[in-house]
């Protein structure tokens, strides 16, 4: 008897419950010319990329998509041969049947075989999202690559970038009225600054100091995944809110637990506030000016359950303010409607305007603690990177809860050293007892305003910024 292909595929699923097809009889017969490839949102997100073959579909599962650059093989996983019906399908496969999940209907159209064996297949695509040479070969069982052969038939294309850091922006006041027509004004965010690469669904989630910490939020993931093929270089903001409003201490708790448990993302859940795209399928927008990154983004429409596109203002900065103010923000970021994306630099084009005065500082060392903070960190010896070192600003003591000097206490001990880190010798009631530690430590404090002497008066502790390296920090102007 003739081999049935499509046994095993009739063996996974019901036609009683499940709305795909399940043929009986001989296999028709067509071209050996159609592909089609459709995105599965089953357990894991990934792509079925399907040949007609000998009356049946060829079929690998493919995690992150066919790729886009020559220079990145993706995983392609063989699964069953399909029926030749399938190449129209799309649907919803209920929960608990084999690959339960939406199946949307991504690319269709016809190819031409280049080579097909037992261990490799060659084919160019021909369909109205992707075309182009490809070949998939076996690597070990049901594992194969598909690699890319040519670069996209796009004017223009550019590979993904591996690497984009955040552009800063300078303290300042708002921009003079006379020149608002020139200005957007984004709400300033309490939370912690991340470039996010969407790339087959899934997502690398890079700080200021290119730390991933994808796994610290999956919420993140979460976009990803809803995002589907979208192959995108975003800029934003990781927030938590705490009864409606940004809440920067909220978000300490995630901020330093790598893997949170389901129980905590839940109590401390975070959103992603995206402000800005600087690639997309195939095409940087750094050099683009602000006005058409903003356009492009609108037309994402990057809204879900945990991310979000913020609104901005134009041509109101007083009125975008006063609204900042309202709602219990820290301020505003005025950019510049016609300026490029400047990787890592701080630039004037982007102006923060804040209602109340914060500094990142950096952590020299601690005076022991007196009565309830006996044995432990009584207050933080601060500094700021200077031309001739590390200088000293003061310290500050409130601010923190007995689980936060603890922590701190944990992350300075390591560090401990003999010497002063500080350039200059601190007055002898600050560093009398004092312990020092190796300047690694970055944080962040609210203050009334700068002594005379260079000194910060009456700060109080925000928090650690880990997203931050001690060569970040700078003296926020006045």
């Amino acid at each position: 008897m003739p081999e049935d292909r499509l046994s095993t595929y009739r063996s996974k699923r019901d036609a009683a419950r499940t709305p795909e097809p399940v043929p009986e009889g001989p296999l028709p017969t067509g071209g050996d010319d159609t592909f089609v490839v459709q995105e599965h949102h089953a357990r894991a997100l990934h792509w079925d990329f399907r040949l007609e073959r000998g009356g049946v579909l060829v079929s690998w599962a493919v995690p992150k998509g066919l790729p886009d650059d020559p220079r990145r093989n993706h995983l392609a996983v063989h699964t069953e041969d399909h029926p030749l019906e399938y190449a129209s399908f799309s649907g919803d496969i209920p929960a608990g049947e084999y690959g339960g999940g939406s199946v949307l209907l991504w690319d269709r159209g016809t190819y031409e075989t280049l080579k097909w064996r037992d261990d490799e297949v060659q084919v160019v695509l021909h369909g109205a999202r992707v075309q182009g040479r490809f070949t998939l070969f076996r690597t070990g069982g049901d594992q194969w690559m598909v690699h890319r052969m040519d670069a996209p038939p796009r004017p223009g294309w550019e590979p993904a970038p591996e690497l984009v850091r955040p552009m800063l922006a300078t303290a300042g006041p708002l921009p003079p009225a006379r020149e608002e027509d020139r200005w957007a004004y984004e709400m300033k965010w309490d939370g912690v600054r991340a470039v996010v690469y969407v790339d087959g669904g899934r997502a690398r989630v890079l700080t200021r100091n290119d730390r991933e910490v994808g796994a610290t939020y999956p919420e993140v993931a979460q976009m990803a995944e809803a995002l589907g093929a979208l192959t995108v270089v975003l800029d934003g903001e990781l927030v938590a809110f705490h009864e409606g409003r940004p809440d920067f201490g909220h978000l300490q708790q995630r901020m330093h637990v790598q893997r949170p448990s389901r129980a905590l993302v839940a109590a401390v859940p975070v959103s992603y506030l995206v402000f800005d795209v600087l690639w997309h399928e195939g095409r940087s927008l750094l050099a683009e000016p602000y006005a058409v990154r903003r356009s492009l983004l609108e037309s994402l429409d990057l809204r879900g359950p945990r991310w979000d596109t913020p609104p901005v203002f134009l041509g109101a900065g007083s009125e975008a303010l006063a609204a900042s103010g309202a709602a219990g923000l820290e301020g505003v970021v005025a950019k510049r409607v016609d300026a490029p994306y400047a990787p890592g630099a701080r630039s004037r084009a982007w102006v923060k305007v804040k209602h109340q005065r914060t500094q990142e500082v950096v952590v020299g060392g601690w005076k022991p603690g007196e009565g309830r903070r006996s044995g432990g960190i009584g207050s933080l010896l601060l500094g700021i990177p200077g031309p001739d070192g590390l200088e000293y600003v003061g310290h500050v003591g409130t601010g923190f809860s007995g689980a936060v000097l603890d922590d701190l206490l944990r992350r300075l001990r390591p560090h401990v050293r003999r010497t002063s880190p500080f350039h200059a010798e601190l007055p002898a009631k600050d560093r009398r007892d004092a312990v020092w530690v190796t300047p690694r430590l970055v944080g962040e404090v609210v203050y009334g305003e700068w002594t005379r002497d260079g000194r910060l008066r009456h700060p109080v502790w925000r928090g650690l910024r880990e997203d931050k390296a001690p060569g970040d920090v700078v003296r926020e102007p006045l």
